[in-house]
């Protein structure tokens, strides 16, 4: 039996009708960051909580090494509604007690900024409370972290912020961390290993999320299982993984010869181009135009602060004033500018995701865009065929379905639909987004909160919009689904916007990303982490007022005049006042790093067409020809060793590229 700092021994565990464990043996040690998927209800909580103490199994037992002290973040807080927030997270602390060390100040400050120290916790939001629940966490001291669902409720700086505190937390043979969470790029971030939940059993895997899946399908292979659909969809994934934007500027966790030769006949994620033609024959040339767009939320006196602006506008009162002749008069609106002179075209096929901290406005433009809010200044243009459909985050539109069974919705809809070419029923619809079709008779209200998001994904599509707006459509998801549900979107030939905290799920569903920041939309070619190098100073933020999304150009800055889409080089444009000569030595290695890479992939691409020509000419070559088969044969193996001369160049060069 294998000795655990904290450990399952034999575990066996059922909940009505469910079994949710059975004879589990598996455990963490020093040096363990291990990362938890699964499908919702398969146990992923569960298994935190028996290593918590706080859920007692039927079987077996919980081995806890002597001192070993053990930190726990369930998914709700137990937070006193009484207590402040000084009392509940910094154990009545004075300000002078936590800022005289470096690791509790910026716990506090990141965490807990903008919320009142003296604030009770009953008064605060979901979200605060949250912070407020990890900051407790984290500002103490624990052998072994178990967190479920970390990231909920933190905007994407904050969860980066949160990866690089986990990874710098301990030196690396110390303690350790177990986290449940359908964040992959947090889990690729900070993990070294992964268990998979499922069907009673616990599978353990090496590496971070990346590698997780490459072993996965390796699995699924090798045992031949049936399900096939699921296969697939892991596979597809992977493929994402390795040709995918991000993948060429980031660390590989896997080997590229193996990723290559496990999605060799996997076809590519989505053919943007044939979706952007079939998306203008649905839209037509125009889709949305925002010219000029400000706007402010207005604030009564008493509300503004430092940072509230005044404008003067021109009100049309010629409903109210019928007998003026004069009907617009001059008004002075005082409050919160959310958006400053943005123009953005958005054209038929395109795929933006937008990103931006909370607070910033993003819900806003949302809403100017489908044009259910008039911008304060400007004019938003919507193209005579656009029929909009908004995926928002709360589920409020099956709220009037909740008495229907899941079959009496979809009778209200068309018998089927062509989707990818192919004649589609809204029942194969429902199967390919998770269901099976024994849930048939399910009533909406029953359903669990990840199936009444995919449900809501569903009724959405079956309206056949051609403009699809996307507001955290990763809420109440597991990993598996997110994937289900990114594959529906991967053949959808219309327009897609995509507000989204998961970096993961937005570079893999979007073709480009925006940052809302100081009210200004600015284009990021190096995809999320430009968004993330703006915000800590890496790279310079100039503000864009406009970008021209239409057939993937981008406009001039009326500012400075630049071109914001097409300047390579302001995803290495490091201002570091440290050491600037170092940041430009950097900046052109990692360009020269790039250049390299991308002419390795051109030549693995022709020395892949000749491994094939080898391949069949040793095929067709007559058998007992034994000296013409050794010929190819030794050319065969010449042909491999420059592969993976290239191969290993390549994973050197991401290394630079990276860093």
């Amino acid at each position: 039996m294998p000795v655990f700092d904290i450990g399952l021994e034999h575990v066996s565990l059922s909940f009505a009708t469910k079994n949710i464990f059975n004879d589990a043996t598996i455990g963490v040690n020093e040096g363990d960051r291990i990362g938890i998927v699964g499908k919702n209800g398969d146990g992923k909580s569960t298994l935190l909580r028996l290593f918590a103490g706080s859920q007692t199994p039927d079987e077996g037992r919980v081995s806890k090494r002597s001192g070993i002290a053990v930190g726990f973040l369930n998914q709700y807080d137990s937070l006193d509604d009484n207590a402040t927030v000084r009392q509940a997270a910094l154990d009545n602390r004075e300000e002078y007690e936590w800022a005289s060390q470096t690791s509790s100040r910026e716990i506090v400050q990141t965490l807990l900024n903008g919320i009142s120290l003296e604030s009770h916790i009953g008064d605060l939001s979901g979200g605060q409370r949250r912070r407020v629940d990890l900051a407790r966490l984290l500002l103490r001291d624990w052998d072994i972290l178990l967190l479920d669902e970390p990231t909920n409720h933190l905007d994407m700086l904050t969860i980066h912020w949160l990866a690089e505190h986990l990874k710098k937390r301990w030196n690396s043979s110390q303690g350790a961390l177990l986290t449940v969470t359908h964040d992959r790029w947090f889990l690729d971030d900070v993990c070294k290993s992964m268990w998979e939940v499922h069907d009673a059993v616990i599978d353990p895997f090496e590496g971070g999320y990346s590698a997780y899946m490459l072993q996965r399908v390796e699995r699924d292979r090798q045992a031949a299982v049936r399900e096939t659909r699921r296969r697939n969809l892991a596979r597809k994934e992977l493929a994402w993984l390795s040709r995918g934007a991000r993948a060429r500027s980031t660390k590989q966790k896997f080997h590229v010869k193996a990723a290559m030769e496990l999605i060799s006949d996997v076809p590519p994620i989505r053919n943007t181009l044939e979706l952007k033609k079939m998306a203008t024959s649905r839209l037509g040339k125009q889709v949305v135009d925002l010219i000029d767009v400000t706007h402010i939320w207005e604030q009564k006196p008493e509300q503004t602060t430092s940072e509230s602006v005044s404008l003067e506008i021109t009100v049309d009162n010629s409903e109210t004033q019928q007998n003026d002749t004069s009907a617009a008069v001059k008004k002075t609106i005082t409050g919160k500018r959310v958006l400053n002179d943005v123009t953005w075209l958005i054209g038929p096929g395109d795929r933006f995701g937008i990103v931006g901290e909370n607070g910033a406005g993003k819900s806003t433009l949302l809403s100017i865009i489908d044009g259910t809010l008039s911008p304060t200044l400007g004019r938003v243009n919507i193209g005579k065929t656009v029929k909009f459909a908004v995926l928002s985050q709360r589920l409020e539109e099956l709220e009037p379905l909740g008495k229907y069974t899941i079959k009496e919705v979809l009778s209200r809809y068309k018998t089927s639909y062509i989707i990818d070419g192919k004649e589609t029923t809204p029942g194969q619809m429902m199967e390919k987004l998770g269901f099976e079709s024994a849930q048939l008779m399910s009533r909406i209200r029953d359903l669990s909160g990840g199936q009444k998001r995919r449900m809501q994904l569903l009724l959405i599509l079956l309206d056949e919009p051609n403009v699809l707006i996307m507001d955290e459509p990763g809420n109440d998801l597991d990993t598996d689904m997110l994937a289900v549900m990114e594959d529906v979107l991967d053949t959808w030939p219309g327009t897609l916007i995509v507000v989204s905290h998961d970096r993961y799920l937005l570079e893999r569903v979007t073709d480009s990303q925006f940052a809302l920041l100081n009210g200004k939309i600015r284009h990021l070619p190096g995809g999320v982490q430009d968004y993330i190098d703006i915000c800590q100073g890496k790279i310079a933020n100039i503000d864009s007022g406009n970008v021209f999304g239409t057939a993937g150009t981008f406009g001039t800055n009326k500012a400075n005049g630049s071109k914001n889409g097409n300047n390579s080089d302001n995803a290495e444009n490091n201002n570091s006042a440290e050491d600037p000569a170092a940041a430009k030595a950097a900046r052109i290695a990692k360009r020269e790093a790039r250049k390299k890479m991308t002419s390795i992939e051109r030549k693995l691409a022709k020395l892949a067409t000749a491994k094939e020509e080898i391949q069949a000419e040793m095929a067709a070559h007559d058998p007992s020809d034994y000296a013409g088969l050794n010929e190819i044969n030794t050319r065969a193996m010449e042909l491999e060793e420059q592969i993976g001369e290239l191969e290993m160049q390549w994973l050197e060069l991401s290394e630079t590229a990276e860093g």
